[in-house]
């Protein structure tokens, strides 16, 4: 996909399923493929997903399990990495992240967890690009959809308390949801998400719906995509999906 023209923020969303595919015998690690993978994005922010910042049993499993904490691993040459743990499992700690080829400015985060049986969290971010600050939310809503619907409500009361009203805001991630609610939901407070061309994510090797999105405010929707090929559906069971904006709005 060649960019645009007036394009002048490109972001990346992408539920990395912690780096690794695969269950039992088969599985396998796939950390070093998706950093890879997230050079040839060539984004400026790349908000992730389901990001490990360690976990004992998988290191011990893999050989070449990375020493270093998933976002600072996948970080391309020049971005920083910025991470937030969600949810504390037996073995480890995992939660989202941003990588931003921009300058980090502010890190600030939000408890979004509905109920004890997902945590969940908004990852806020403020980076200078260019002449202008923006202000990144990376998010990973439930799997109910009446968790989905506070969740987004959460975010909503955030962005109206911790956001300057005439601020560009970006909110991105796996919203977990196919149907278009939490897109009108977001409208309302002038979040928009391009809906050109029609793009599916999930799941990877056969995608059906599009659970991942990025949503804009100040900036204008030019439009989106996600990778095709074979090596794209098998680094996890979502696909990146790409999205790029202009200044101004649409």
């Amino acid at each position: 996909m060649t960019q645009p023209e007036h394009l002048a923020l490109r972001v990346a969303t992408w539920n990395i399923h912690k780096g690794v595919q695969g269950l039992g015998p088969v599985k396998r690690l796939e950390i070093h493929n998706i950093g890879h993978a997230i050079e040839q994005l060539d984004a400026d922010l790349v908000c992730l997903q389901e990001v490990r910042r360690f976990n004992h049993r998988e290191a011990r499993r893999f050989a070449r399990w990375p020493s270093l904490p998933q976002d600072e691993f996948l970080a391309p040459l020049g971005y920083e990495a910025v991470y937030h743990t969600n949810a504390f499992t037996r073995h480890g700690e995992h939660g989202n992240a941003l990588l931003s080829r921009w300058p980090v400015l502010q890190v600030q985060h939000q408890d979004i967890s509905d109920h004890r049986f997902e945590q969940r969290g908004l990852l806020h971010v403020v980076v200078q690009v260019e002449q202008q600050q923006v202000h990144v939310l990376v998010v990973h809503l439930g799997l109910v959809p009446a968790s989905r619907v506070r969740q987004v409500q959460q975010i909503l009361a955030y962005v109206l308390r911790e956001v300057p009203p005439h601020a560009s805001v970006v909110v991105a991630g796996d919203f977990n949801d196919w149907g278009p609610r939490t897109g009108r939901m977001l409208a309302h407070t002038g979040l928009q998400q391009p809906v050109w061309p029609s793009v599916k994510t999930y799941p990877a090797r056969l995608p059906l719906v599009q659970l991942d999105r990025v949503f804009a405010r100040g900036l204008s929707p030019l439009q989106q995509w996600v990778p095709h090929g074979r090596v794209w559906r098998q680094m996890s069971d979502h696909l990146p999906l790409v999205a790029d904006f202009g200044w101004g709005v649409a």
